[in-house]
């Protein structure tokens, strides 16, 4: 039989986008999927779409509640998923047809592999495509580099390896799904499927911006604890920390558009 996927959407007042997100799950081809919704105590509507989903049954488990971020909904999420393959889709972004199906037969013909991620659109809030994410391969080296190229919205990953590094830090408030990839990196092989699997969508109340100052903080605390770096001071002119001080020089005040196309070029570099 093929394995069960659980897929967990962590989500508060995002009701703009929250439906769009459910039925890119929900209509996927995949026979054997769970989806559990772990929702933050919305106020805008978004609990009115969870109910409509859950009483019809569409649901395998959801909560509405206060929680501590994103990365203590995801938790809350896990903990009740039973499948052998685990992913999380934020309540902005949605799956692409077929995702699901084409993530599992990668995961199960290359059992090595620790996690599984592939191409996303890029795209604004009336899901118009600005850009493809410049996602390619990489590795432990290259991620603790800064050369992350992952787009979070396209990751599937085995339970098993979930149970050894988990669950996410939720002191990392921009940069938990760094912190996991660099820990299963360190179990196996993160590997690149050149398919396109997902919409990343990027707007105005979003958590996440192109170049965001306050991701590279959490992923320079990533790197301490993995590097350990002697002398401590040393992490200040690692090439991660390079990286964020060149890139906040370069563009951080351009626009949008530009941004884009900057990241896309120097990332293919």
């Amino acid at each position: 039989m093929k394995p069960l996927v659980s897929i967990v959407t962590p989500s508060y007042n995002q009701a703009p986008y929250l439906e769009e997100t459910i039925r890119s799950v929900l209509e996927q081809d995949y026979p054997h999927l769970e989806y559990l919704v772990v929702d933050g105590g919305s106020t805008d509507g978004s609990l009115e779409i969870i109910r409509r989903y859950a009483e019809a049954g569409k649901l395998a488990w959801w909560v509405s509640e206060p929680d501590q971020g994103q990365a203590d909904a995801i938790n809350k999420g896990f903990a009740h998923a039973q499948g052998k393959i685990l992913a999380w889709i934020n309540s902005d972004d949605t799956y692409l047809p077929g995702a699901v199906s084409e993530a599992v037969a990668f995961l199960t013909s290359h059992p090595e592999a620790a996690m599984v991620y592939a191409d996303a659109n890029l795209i604004d809030e009336h899901g118009a495509v600005l850009e493809r994410f410049p996602a390619r391969q990489t590795d432990l080296q290259g991620m603790l580099r800064g050369a992350v190229h992952i787009p979070q919205q396209t990751t599937f990953f085995w339970k098993h390896h979930w149970q050894q590094v988990g669950p996410l830090d939720t002191n990392l408030h921009f940069a938990m799904d760094y912190d996991l990839w660099v820990r299963l990196a360190q179990l196996g092989p993160l590997v690149y499927n050149p398919r396109l699997w997902a919409n990343f969508r990027l707007h105005k109340q979003g958590k996440t911006t192109t170049i965001d100052d306050r991701c590279y903080p959490d992923m320079l605390r990533v790197y301490r604890r993995v590097v350990q770096p002697r002398p401590e001071w040393l992490w200040r002119v690692s090439p991660l920390a390079l990286r964020w001080y060149l890139r906040r020089l370069a563009y951080a005040w351009l626009p949008m558009r530009l941004r884009l196309w900057l990241r896309k070029s120097t990332t293919r570099q």
